[in-house]
């Protein structure tokens, strides 16, 4: 199992939580476990699911430009 703590900040925009609800949103669509905080979402599966649900998260965000993201990952049972 590997987790994931993950914080997306949005620069040069006036819209950071539309572009945050739209990184989300793609990670939803993808078979991993997560649960959104108040500054950084939690994200629980298997190696290839967290590896490719924080691209798919990187690859939403930063489609409406410049993005910080920062990630924490852990193999340790919670």
């Amino acid at each position: 199992m590997l987790c994931a703590e993950v914080s997306v900040y949005p620069l040069k925009t006036n819209n950071a939580t539309q572009v945050i609800d739209g990184a989300i949103e793609a990670l939803s669509r993808e078979q991993v476990k997560y649960k959104v905080g108040s500054i950084s979402t939690h994200i629980d599966g298997n190696d290839e699911q967290v590896w490719s649900g924080i691209r798919k998260l990187y690859d939403e965000a930063k489609k409406t430009g410049e993005v910080n993201m920062v990630v924490t990952f852990s193999n340790a049972e919670h």
